[in-house]
């Protein structure tokens, strides 16, 4: 089995921290806590208003649901204008297209036809792909994407590519956690290389963490630390885009963008580096 052997991981999941931590744990790890966001549902706001509008009227032709989360709370939304029959209704006469099971799940109960489901491991990317192999034509046609968190700009900028008007929603977002002290702690112990790795799982958690070293006035210590010493270890590629955005290019990114793959892919960056480029939990006093 993977070994960490005893090296300590910061973990930024704020969903799933247990869960994550668990793996790490299991894998011979130490997970170091600092959840870096807390999903907020947003107020009923007027992109929510446009989307529920044009599916009602048949002017958004295609729909794209990204989460379960998103798709329950777009329907819970057409519910609040008291239009979730006819919302439902004109669902079923839309091109509804899933990025996995998770609103498939929710969907499919209420009886709505799903045209397109991405194949795992379930990322935008391969969104897209399924997209492009499909005789779904998007050219000409307004589709609603429904974001999860924090909008997803490339997937935006891909289906536009595809000659889709696209209209944009966003039901809840992915905010800094109301405190921020085991963040800045864990910042800390990047900065004296205190621990041996740092591993996110959504963009919102590297963007976050950028925020919150620059409150603290630490983002070129914390990008240097994280570019020289601190292994980085990235989900899948939304997430490496995001930090690339920051200047940081991810160490280990697993072919499977899940967190067990990346608590393997991590366990192996380890056993084929120098055991001179991490430190071992055993030095430390």
């Amino acid at each position: 089995m993977a070994d960490l052997k005893g090296r300590r991981i910061v973990v930024l999941e704020a969903r799933m921290p247990s869960e994550l931590g668990n793996l790490v744990a299991r894998h011979g790890g130490e997970a170091v806590s600092a959840p870096a966001l807390r999903e907020a549902a947003l107020p009923l706001q007027q992109d929510v208003r446009d989307v529920v509008d044009g599916i009602c009227a048949h002017t958004i032709k295609a729909a794209v649901f990204l989460t379960g989360v998103g798709a329950r709370a777009l329907i819970n939304a057409a519910d609040q204008l008291g239009r979730k029959n006819e919302f439902l209704d004109a669902l079923c006469a839309t091109t509804v297209i899933c990025r996995g099971p998770k609103p498939v799940a929710v969907l499919k109960p209420l009886n709505v036809p799903i045209a397109l489901v991405s194949p795992s491991p379930y990322t935008s990317e391969d969104l897209l792909a399924a997209l492009k192999e499909s005789d779904i034509d998007l050219k000409g046609k307004r589709i609603s994407l429904q974001h999860y968190g924090e909008v997803n700009a490339w997937l935006r900028g891909e289906l536009e590519a595809l000659g889709a008007d696209v209209l944009e929603v966003s039901l809840y977002s992915w905010q800094l956690p109301e405190d921020t002290r085991p963040v800045i702690d864990a910042i800390a112990l990047m900065l004296t290389q205190n621990v041996d790795a740092v591993m996110l799982t959504t963009q919102s958690q590297a963007h976050n963490l950028f925020r919150i070293a620059e409150q603290v006035g630490l983002v070129d210590e914390l990008r240097e630390a994280l570019s020289s010493g601190i292994v980085v270890a990235s989900v899948g590629p939304v997430c490496t885009r995001a930090l690339r955005e920051h200047g940081v290019e991810p160490h280990v990114e697993p072919v499977n963008p899940k967190m067990g793959p990346l608590v393997l892919a991590l366990a192996d960056h380890f056993a084929n580096t120098s055991a001179e480029s991490t430190v071992a939990a055993a030095t430390r006093p």
